[in-house]
């Protein structure tokens, strides 16, 4: 499975955050909810979550140092 990423940076913010989130899609989703709630005020919702869902960008690998 296909990790997953949620960026702050791609989102407008008043804060200008720069958190970003890499893991499994479910984990991410939920660290992400928690954190809109905790430092945006946003309130965790299903719909909330759901917009973190279809935000989600798939992780770019590294690529390995020789």
């Amino acid at each position: 499975m296909a990790r997953k990423v949620a960026d702050c940076r791609k989102l407008p913010s008043e804060m200008n955050c720069t958190l970003t989130i890499t893991g499994e899609e479910e984990e991410v989703v939920r660290a992400a909810a928690e954190h809109a709630a905790s430092v945006h005020g946003h309130v965790d919702s299903p719909e909330m979550r759901a917009e973190i869902r279809r935000s989600l960008e798939d992780e770019i690998a590294a690529s390995p140092t020789a």
